[in-house]
C-alpha cells in the first residue's frame, strides 16, 4: 500500500507542476491547494529537497519549485525515494536478506513479474502526465 506520505509527495510534486513557474511557490499556498498541514507538508518537502527533486528557498520571495522539467520526473522516482520500496512481498525488497525457500517458492516468479509490470506502469508515467490530466490508456 502507498502511504500517505508517497501520496502526498505525488500531489505536491503535480501541483508545482501545474504552477509552470520559474518562480519559487511558498509552502502556505502548497499546503492550502492540497490541503495538507504545514508541519507534515514541511517534512515531505525536506525530503523532495534533499535528493534534489526540489529547490527551496527560504525568506521573503521563497518557497520551492522543481529541479527539472516535469517530463522529466517519473512517479515511479517520485514514490521509490517517499516510500523506500514499493516490493510486493518482503523478500523482494532491495535490501531483503536472501531468503531459504525462494529455490522452491512457487510463487515467487508471480510476485517477480506483478513487481516488474509496477514498475513499468509508474516508470513510465511522467510528472507532466499528471499535471495534464493523466488520462489512463
Amino acid at each position: 500500500m502507498i502511504s500517505t506520505k508517497g501520496r502526498y509527495a505525488l500531489r505536491v510534486m503535480v501541483d508545482l507542476a501545474e504552477q509552470n513557474t520559474d518562480s519559487y511557490t511558498p509552502l502556505g499556498e502548497i499546503a492550502a491547494r492540497q490541503e495538507i498541514s504545514e508541519k507534515y507538508l514541511e517534512i515531505i518537502l525536506k525530503t523532495l529537497v534533499k535528493e534534489k527533486l526540489l529547490k527551496g528557498l527560504r525568506g521573503k520571495g521563497g518557497g520551492y519549485k522543481l529541479t527539472r522539467s516535469p517530463s522529466e520526473y517519473t512517479v515511479w522516482e517520485i514514490l521509490t525515494l517517499t516510500e523506500g520500496t514499493l516490493a510486493t512481498v518482503a523478500c523482494l525488497a532491495q535490501d531483503a536478506e536472501d531468503c531459504a525457500r525462494s529455490p522452491k517458492c512457487r510463487t515467487l516468479p508471480m510476485w517477480r513479474e506483478f513487481d516488474k509490470m509496477v514498475y513499468e506502469y509508474f516508470s513510465h508515467i511522467t510528472l507532466e502526465e499528471l499535471a495534464q490530466g493523466f488520462a489512463a490508456l
